[in-house]
Formats: structure tokens, sequence, C-alpha cells
């Protein structure tokens, strides 16, 4: 098995491992956090019904050019205020984090931060 091939088995782990412990309901669903190399996006999912209440992407705030919004978490920090924002929309105060795999810093403690900031406790 090669580094990468390696990598991703652990990355596969974890997830696995984090996702048995972690499940959303409709009133207080599972903040699901995916992190690309180039984007983050964030989905508040049901778990029960097996669906997506509300998502944030930062395709969407238009940070085309990651060194004129400060980086990848700061605008990590902007899809946690908007999906706060669509949260609160919906009526959803509270939600699970899901880290999905990833160790809880930069642009995934990004999110979490400003979910909080935006009314969601997490």
């Amino acid at each position: 098995m090669n580094h990468t091939e390696e990598k991703r088995s652990q990355y596969a782990r974890r997830k696995k491992r984090v996702r048995a412990k972690v499940m959303g309901t409709s009133e207080r669903p599972r903040l699901s956090v995916f992190r690309s190399l180039r984007h983050v996006s964030v989905q508040l999912i049901d778990d029960t019904e097996g669906r997506t209440i509300a998502s944030a992407s930062d395709r969407e705030i238009g940070s085309t050019n990651k060194k004129k919004t400060g980086g990848k978490t700061a605008a990590a920090a902007l899809v946690g205020a908007l999906i706060a924002e669509r949260g609160l929309e919906k009526k959803i105060n509270s939600a699970v984090f899901d880290r999905g795999g990833r160790r809880y810093h930069g642009a995934v403690a990004a999110v979490a931060e400003a979910a909080r900031k935006g009314g969601l406790n997490l």
C-alpha cells in the first residue's frame, strides 16, 4: 500500500468512527463539514429521514480567489455564519457537529466557531 492509499484508508476509518457516534434528528440535525483542498461545504442533515435540511458552500460566497478573502479559514468562517443563518431561518437552534474524520482545527474549527457565533448551539 502506497502512502496515498494509506492516508485515504486512515481517513475513511476515522470518518466511520465519527459517524458511528454522531446521529442527526429533525430537532437536532447533524452539521456535516466537507473540506477538500480548495473548498469547504457544510450541510444540516436529518439522518432519521435521510434528507438535507440546509447547505452552504464557499462557492456561494464568491471566494474564487482565496487570497482576497483571507484564505480557506476565513472563507470557512463565512460558510459557518451562512449555515447558521439558514438553520435559524428553518427554526433550527441546535445541531450535532460532524467533523467528518478531519482534525478540529483550521477550516473545520472556523466553521464550528462561526456557526456558534451565528446562533447555533453545537
